[in-house]
Protein backbone atom coordinates (compact mmCIF):
# COMPACT_ATOMS: atom_id res chain seq x y z
CA UNK A 1 0.00 0.00 0.00
CA UNK A 2 1.36 3.44 -0.94
CA UNK A 3 2.10 5.92 1.83
CA UNK A 4 -0.53 8.37 0.54
CA UNK A 5 -3.18 5.70 1.11
CA UNK A 6 -1.80 4.80 4.53
CA UNK A 7 -2.06 8.46 5.51
CA UNK A 8 -5.66 8.81 4.38
CA UNK A 9 -6.61 5.61 6.21
CA UNK A 10 -4.99 6.78 9.47
CA UNK A 11 -7.24 5.73 12.35
CA UNK A 12 -10.03 4.33 10.14
CA UNK A 13 -11.86 1.27 11.48
CA UNK A 14 -10.74 1.54 15.09
CA UNK A 15 -14.27 1.28 16.49
CA UNK A 16 -15.91 -1.85 15.01
CA UNK A 17 -18.74 -1.70 17.56
CA UNK A 18 -20.20 1.46 16.01
CA UNK A 19 -18.43 1.55 12.64
CA UNK A 20 -17.20 5.10 13.26
CA UNK A 21 -14.90 6.09 10.38
CA UNK A 22 -12.99 8.59 12.52
CA UNK A 23 -11.23 7.26 15.61
CA UNK A 24 -13.30 8.28 18.64
CA UNK A 25 -11.82 10.61 21.23
CA UNK A 26 -11.61 8.49 24.35
CA UNK A 27 -11.65 11.30 26.92
CA UNK A 28 -11.12 8.78 29.69
CA UNK A 29 -8.74 8.66 32.63
CA UNK A 30 -9.41 5.13 33.86
CA UNK A 31 -10.99 1.91 32.59
CA UNK A 32 -13.06 -0.76 34.37
CA UNK A 33 -11.64 -4.28 34.75
CA UNK A 34 -13.88 -7.21 33.70
CA UNK A 35 -12.85 -9.07 36.85
CA UNK A 36 -9.87 -9.64 39.14
CA UNK A 37 -6.75 -10.36 37.12
CA UNK A 38 -8.30 -9.36 33.78
CA UNK A 39 -7.96 -6.18 31.70
CA UNK A 40 -9.42 -4.87 28.49
CA UNK A 41 -5.89 -3.85 27.54
CA UNK A 42 -6.53 -0.40 28.94
CA UNK A 43 -6.23 0.39 32.63
CA UNK A 44 -5.17 4.03 33.00
CA UNK A 45 -4.67 6.61 30.26
CA UNK A 46 -1.15 7.54 31.26
CA UNK A 47 -0.14 4.00 30.31
CA UNK A 48 -2.38 3.66 27.26
CA UNK A 49 -5.43 5.31 25.72
CA UNK A 50 -7.29 3.98 22.64
CA UNK A 51 -7.05 7.28 20.74
CA UNK A 52 -3.34 7.55 21.44
CA UNK A 53 -2.85 3.89 20.55
CA UNK A 54 -4.44 4.49 17.13
CA UNK A 55 -2.01 7.36 16.52
CA UNK A 56 1.01 5.37 17.69
CA UNK A 57 0.12 2.45 15.44
CA UNK A 58 -0.12 4.79 12.45
CA UNK A 59 3.21 6.47 13.29
CA UNK A 60 4.99 3.10 13.50
CA UNK A 61 3.45 2.07 10.18
CA UNK A 62 4.44 5.27 8.38
CA UNK A 63 8.06 5.16 9.56
CA UNK A 64 8.11 1.37 9.09
CA UNK A 65 9.21 0.80 12.65
CA UNK A 66 8.12 -1.66 15.31
CA UNK A 67 6.95 0.64 18.09
CA UNK A 68 5.87 4.27 18.48
CA UNK A 69 5.15 6.46 21.48
CA UNK A 70 3.31 9.81 21.46
CA UNK A 71 4.41 12.60 23.78
CA UNK A 72 3.11 15.94 24.98
CA UNK A 73 5.61 17.87 22.82
CA UNK A 74 8.55 17.42 20.52
CA UNK A 75 10.89 18.26 23.38
CA UNK A 76 9.20 15.67 25.59
CA UNK A 77 9.94 13.13 22.84
CA UNK A 78 13.58 14.25 22.60
CA UNK A 79 13.97 14.14 26.39
CA UNK A 80 12.50 10.64 26.55
CA UNK A 81 15.06 9.40 24.03
CA UNK A 82 17.89 11.09 25.93
CA UNK A 83 16.74 9.21 29.05
CA UNK A 84 18.13 6.09 27.39
CA UNK A 85 21.59 7.33 28.34
CA UNK A 86 23.31 7.25 31.72
CA UNK A 87 25.82 9.43 33.59
CA UNK A 88 29.20 9.18 31.91
CA UNK A 89 27.72 8.48 28.47
CA UNK A 90 28.74 10.64 25.53
CA UNK A 91 26.71 11.65 22.48
CA UNK A 92 27.68 13.09 19.12
CA UNK A 93 25.09 15.65 18.04
CA UNK A 94 24.47 17.78 14.96
CA UNK A 95 25.96 21.21 15.63
CA UNK A 96 23.26 23.41 14.06
CA UNK A 97 20.19 21.72 15.44
CA UNK A 98 17.03 23.06 17.04
CA UNK A 99 17.86 25.33 19.97
CA UNK A 100 15.53 23.48 22.35
CA UNK A 101 17.48 20.25 21.83
CA UNK A 102 20.72 22.13 22.40
CA UNK A 103 19.27 23.59 25.62
CA UNK A 104 18.21 20.24 27.09
CA UNK A 105 21.59 18.72 26.30
CA UNK A 106 23.63 21.61 27.64
CA UNK A 107 21.54 22.67 30.63
CA UNK A 108 19.62 19.57 31.71
CA UNK A 109 21.34 16.33 30.68
CA UNK A 110 24.77 17.86 31.27
CA UNK A 111 23.88 18.27 34.96
CA UNK A 112 23.25 14.53 35.16
CA UNK A 113 26.57 13.63 33.58
CA UNK A 114 25.53 12.97 29.97
CA UNK A 115 28.04 14.74 27.74
CA UNK A 116 27.61 15.86 24.13
CA UNK A 117 29.97 16.90 21.36
CA UNK A 118 28.41 19.12 18.69
CA UNK A 119 29.90 18.46 15.26
CA UNK A 120 29.13 19.00 11.58
CA UNK A 121 27.34 15.71 10.95
CA UNK A 122 27.30 16.34 7.21
CA UNK A 123 31.01 15.43 7.47
CA UNK A 124 31.45 11.72 8.23
CA UNK A 125 35.11 12.24 9.09
CA UNK A 126 34.13 14.82 11.72
CA UNK A 127 31.77 12.30 13.27
CA UNK A 128 34.38 9.55 13.30
CA UNK A 129 36.95 11.86 14.88
CA UNK A 130 34.49 12.76 17.65
CA UNK A 131 33.82 9.15 18.70
CA UNK A 132 35.16 8.37 22.18
CA UNK A 133 35.23 5.23 24.31
CA UNK A 134 32.23 6.63 26.25
CA UNK A 135 30.22 7.45 23.10
CA UNK A 136 26.86 5.67 23.06
CA UNK A 137 24.90 7.40 20.32
CA UNK A 138 24.82 9.74 17.32
CA UNK A 139 21.92 12.22 17.20
CA UNK A 140 21.40 13.95 13.86
CA UNK A 141 18.99 16.35 12.20
CA UNK A 142 18.86 16.17 8.43
CA UNK A 143 18.18 18.67 7.00
CA UNK A 144 19.58 20.69 9.87
CA UNK A 145 17.75 23.54 11.54
CA UNK A 146 18.23 26.23 10.30
CA UNK A 147 21.12 25.87 7.81
CA UNK A 148 19.63 22.92 5.92
CA UNK A 149 22.79 20.79 5.90
CA UNK A 150 22.35 17.16 4.88
CA UNK A 151 23.77 14.23 6.79
CA UNK A 152 24.35 10.96 4.94
CA UNK A 153 22.07 8.70 7.00
CA UNK A 154 23.44 5.34 5.72
CA UNK A 155 26.97 6.68 6.21
CA UNK A 156 26.21 7.72 9.79
CA UNK A 157 24.56 4.37 10.45
CA UNK A 158 27.64 2.57 9.15
CA UNK A 159 29.87 4.47 11.57
CA UNK A 160 27.45 3.89 14.44
CA UNK A 161 27.15 0.18 13.84
CA UNK A 162 30.92 -0.22 13.55
CA UNK A 163 31.24 1.24 17.08
CA UNK A 164 28.10 -0.24 18.64
CA UNK A 165 26.26 3.10 18.85
CA UNK A 166 22.61 4.06 18.52
CA UNK A 167 21.63 6.24 15.55
CA UNK A 168 18.90 8.78 16.33
CA UNK A 169 17.39 10.95 13.59
CA UNK A 170 15.13 13.96 14.05
CA UNK A 171 12.92 13.61 10.98
CA UNK A 172 10.68 16.61 11.68
CA UNK A 173 11.58 18.59 8.55
CA UNK A 174 11.19 15.74 6.07
CA UNK A 175 8.39 13.61 7.59
CA UNK A 176 7.97 9.93 6.71
CA UNK A 177 6.37 11.02 3.45
CA UNK A 178 9.76 12.16 2.12
CA UNK A 179 12.33 10.31 4.25
CA UNK A 180 12.26 7.15 6.37
CA UNK A 181 15.49 6.87 8.39
CA UNK A 182 14.62 3.48 9.92
CA UNK A 183 14.65 1.98 6.42
CA UNK A 184 18.15 3.42 6.04
CA UNK A 185 19.35 1.70 9.21
CA UNK A 186 18.68 4.24 11.96
CA UNK A 187 17.50 2.95 15.34
CA UNK A 188 15.22 5.79 16.46
CA UNK A 189 13.24 8.51 14.69
CA UNK A 190 11.92 11.60 16.50
CA UNK A 191 9.28 14.06 15.34
CA UNK A 192 8.07 17.34 16.66
CA UNK A 193 4.59 16.36 15.51
CA UNK A 194 3.42 19.93 16.15
CA UNK A 195 4.94 20.72 12.77
CA UNK A 196 4.23 18.92 9.48
CA UNK A 197 2.45 15.90 10.93
CA UNK A 198 -0.22 18.03 12.62
CA UNK A 199 0.10 20.58 9.86
CA UNK A 200 -2.29 23.27 11.08
CA UNK A 201 -0.46 25.05 13.93
CA UNK A 202 -3.10 23.89 16.40
CA UNK A 203 -1.49 21.06 18.37
CA UNK A 204 1.70 20.50 20.40
CA UNK A 205 2.95 16.91 20.21
CA UNK A 206 5.96 14.65 19.79
CA UNK A 207 6.54 11.14 18.43
CA UNK A 208 9.28 8.56 18.84
CA UNK A 209 9.45 5.51 16.57
CA UNK A 210 11.96 2.69 17.04
CA UNK A 211 13.23 0.07 14.64
CA UNK A 212 13.19 -2.85 17.08
CA UNK A 213 10.63 -3.78 19.66
CA UNK A 214 12.99 -4.08 22.63
CA UNK A 215 14.17 -0.50 22.22
CA UNK A 216 10.57 0.56 21.72
CA UNK A 217 9.55 -1.02 25.02
CA UNK A 218 12.29 0.94 26.77
CA UNK A 219 10.87 4.16 25.29
CA UNK A 220 7.34 3.16 26.34
CA UNK A 221 8.57 2.48 29.86
CA UNK A 222 10.06 5.99 29.97
CA UNK A 223 6.83 7.42 28.52
CA UNK A 224 4.74 5.78 31.23
CA UNK A 225 7.20 6.41 34.06
CA UNK A 226 7.73 10.11 33.36
CA UNK A 227 4.15 10.76 32.23
CA UNK A 228 4.72 13.25 29.38
CA UNK A 229 1.95 11.65 27.35
CA UNK A 230 -0.15 13.06 24.53
CA UNK A 231 -3.81 13.48 25.50
CA UNK A 232 -6.69 11.99 23.50
CA UNK A 233 -7.88 15.31 22.02
CA UNK A 234 -4.42 16.10 20.65
CA UNK A 235 -3.95 12.50 19.49
CA UNK A 236 -7.14 12.86 17.47
CA UNK A 237 -6.00 16.18 15.99
CA UNK A 238 -2.78 14.51 14.83
CA UNK A 239 -4.67 11.63 13.28
CA UNK A 240 -6.80 14.13 11.39
CA UNK A 241 -3.79 16.18 10.31
CA UNK A 242 -1.90 13.14 9.01
CA UNK A 243 -4.63 12.40 6.46
CA UNK A 244 -3.60 15.39 4.32
CA UNK A 245 0.18 15.20 4.89
CA UNK A 246 1.00 14.02 1.37
CA UNK A 247 -1.05 16.76 -0.28
CA UNK A 248 0.34 19.45 1.99
CA UNK A 249 4.00 18.45 1.63
CA UNK A 250 3.77 18.20 -2.15
CA UNK A 251 2.42 21.75 -2.35
CA UNK A 252 4.84 23.08 0.26
CA UNK A 253 7.93 21.72 -1.42
CA UNK A 254 6.76 22.89 -4.85
CA UNK A 255 6.32 26.39 -3.42
CA UNK A 256 9.65 26.21 -1.58
CA UNK A 257 11.52 25.25 -4.76
CA UNK A 258 10.04 28.18 -6.69
CA UNK A 259 10.76 30.65 -3.88
CA UNK A 260 14.31 29.38 -3.31
CA UNK A 261 15.17 29.73 -6.99
CA UNK A 262 13.67 33.23 -7.07
CA UNK A 263 15.55 34.35 -3.93
CA UNK A 264 18.85 33.25 -5.48
CA UNK A 265 18.39 35.94 -8.13
CA UNK A 266 17.65 38.84 -5.78
CA UNK A 267 20.41 41.41 -5.18
CA UNK A 268 19.48 41.87 -1.49
CA UNK A 269 20.03 38.14 -0.77
CA UNK A 270 23.51 36.83 -0.01
CA UNK A 271 22.83 33.09 0.25
CA UNK A 272 19.92 30.65 0.06
CA UNK A 273 19.91 27.33 1.90
CA UNK A 274 17.58 24.77 0.35
CA UNK A 275 18.47 21.14 -0.47
CA UNK A 276 16.41 21.27 -3.64
CA UNK A 277 18.90 23.67 -5.23
CA UNK A 278 21.44 21.92 -7.46
CA UNK A 279 24.28 23.98 -5.96
CA UNK A 280 23.45 22.90 -2.39
CA UNK A 281 26.33 20.89 -0.90
CA UNK A 282 24.00 18.11 0.20
CA UNK A 283 21.89 18.01 -2.97
CA UNK A 284 23.04 14.60 -4.22
CA UNK A 285 23.03 12.96 -0.78
CA UNK A 286 19.50 14.22 -0.16
CA UNK A 287 18.33 12.86 -3.52
CA UNK A 288 19.63 9.41 -2.60
CA UNK A 289 17.96 9.17 0.80
CA UNK A 290 14.81 11.29 0.41
CA UNK A 291 12.10 11.65 -2.22
CA UNK A 292 12.03 15.45 -2.02
CA UNK A 293 13.60 18.55 -0.53
CA UNK A 294 10.77 19.59 1.80
CA UNK A 295 9.14 22.93 2.51
CA UNK A 296 11.82 24.60 4.66
CA UNK A 297 14.43 27.07 3.49
CA UNK A 298 16.68 29.70 5.02
CA UNK A 299 18.37 32.72 3.51
CA UNK A 300 20.92 35.33 4.52
CA UNK A 301 20.33 38.96 3.58
CA UNK A 302 23.21 41.30 2.77
CA UNK A 303 22.18 44.07 5.17
CA UNK A 304 21.31 43.40 8.81
CA UNK A 305 18.73 46.19 8.90
CA UNK A 306 16.74 44.39 6.20
CA UNK A 307 15.82 41.68 8.76
CA UNK A 308 13.54 43.79 11.00
CA UNK A 309 12.15 45.53 7.93
CA UNK A 310 11.01 42.25 6.39
CA UNK A 311 9.64 40.93 9.66
CA UNK A 312 7.57 44.07 10.16
CA UNK A 313 6.41 44.58 6.57
CA UNK A 314 5.52 41.16 5.23
CA UNK A 315 1.74 40.89 5.14
CA UNK A 316 0.92 37.36 3.96
CA UNK A 317 3.93 35.60 5.45
CA UNK A 318 3.52 35.63 9.24
CA UNK A 319 6.39 36.44 11.61
CA UNK A 320 6.08 33.59 14.11
CA UNK A 321 7.93 30.64 15.56
CA UNK A 322 7.25 27.05 14.55
CA UNK A 323 7.01 25.54 11.08
CA UNK A 324 5.30 22.99 8.90
CA UNK A 325 1.77 24.38 8.99
CA UNK A 326 -0.41 25.32 6.05
CA UNK A 327 0.38 29.01 6.62
CA UNK A 328 3.75 30.43 5.54
CA UNK A 329 5.82 31.55 8.55
CA UNK A 330 9.09 33.45 8.79
CA UNK A 331 11.39 33.13 11.79
CA UNK A 332 14.52 34.92 12.99
CA UNK A 333 16.56 32.01 14.42
CA UNK A 334 19.18 34.09 16.25
CA UNK A 335 16.51 35.71 18.42
CA UNK A 336 13.86 32.99 18.47
CA UNK A 337 14.40 29.27 17.89
CA UNK A 338 18.17 29.33 18.53
CA UNK A 339 18.47 32.09 21.12
CA UNK A 340 19.68 29.59 23.76
CA UNK A 341 22.80 28.84 21.73
CA UNK A 342 25.60 31.22 22.84
CA UNK A 343 26.17 34.07 20.39
CA UNK A 344 29.79 33.13 19.64
CA UNK A 345 28.72 29.58 18.73
CA UNK A 346 25.84 30.84 16.60
CA UNK A 347 28.25 33.02 14.65
CA UNK A 348 30.66 30.14 14.15
CA UNK A 349 27.84 28.02 12.77
CA UNK A 350 26.57 30.76 10.45
CA UNK A 351 23.38 31.48 12.41
CA UNK A 352 23.93 35.19 12.06
CA UNK A 353 21.79 38.25 12.66
CA UNK A 354 21.18 38.31 8.89
CA UNK A 355 19.70 34.80 8.68
CA UNK A 356 15.96 34.20 8.25
CA UNK A 357 14.12 30.87 8.11
CA UNK A 358 11.03 30.43 5.97
CA UNK A 359 8.45 27.68 6.49
CA UNK A 360 6.61 27.68 3.18
CA UNK A 361 2.87 27.09 3.35
CA UNK A 362 0.30 25.86 0.87
CA UNK A 363 -0.86 29.28 -0.35
CA UNK A 364 -0.63 30.07 -4.04
CA UNK A 365 3.09 30.54 -4.66
CA UNK A 366 2.47 33.71 -6.67
CA UNK A 367 0.87 35.32 -3.62
CA UNK A 368 3.80 34.37 -1.37
CA UNK A 369 6.27 35.73 -3.90
CA UNK A 370 4.27 38.92 -4.34
CA UNK A 371 4.41 39.54 -0.60
CA UNK A 372 8.20 39.08 -0.45
CA UNK A 373 8.74 41.08 -3.64
CA UNK A 374 6.69 44.00 -2.33
CA UNK A 375 8.64 44.13 0.93
CA UNK A 376 12.04 43.91 -0.81
CA UNK A 377 11.02 46.53 -3.37
CA UNK A 378 9.78 48.92 -0.69
CA UNK A 379 13.02 48.48 1.30
CA UNK A 380 15.11 49.50 -1.69
CA UNK A 381 13.43 52.92 -1.55
CA UNK A 382 13.91 53.46 2.18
Amino acid sequence: MHIETKLVRAGVGKDPQTGAVSTPIYQVATFAHPKLGESTGYDYSRTANPTRTALEEVAACLERGSTAAAFASGMAAVTAVLHLFAPGDHLIVTEDLYGGTYRVLREVLNVYGVQASFVDTSDLKAIETAIQSETKGIFIETPTNPLMKISDIPGVVGLAQAHGLLTIVDNTFMTPYLQRPLELGADIVIHSASKYLGGHNDVIAGLVVTKDEELGERIRFIQNATGAILGPQDSWLLLRGLKTLALRVERQQYNAQVIAEWLCKQPQIEAVYYPGLANHEGYEVNRKQASGAGGMLSFTVKEEKLVPYLLENLKLVTFAESLGGVESLITFPARQTHADIPEEIRKQLGISDRLLRLSVGIENVDDILADIKEALHAYSYC
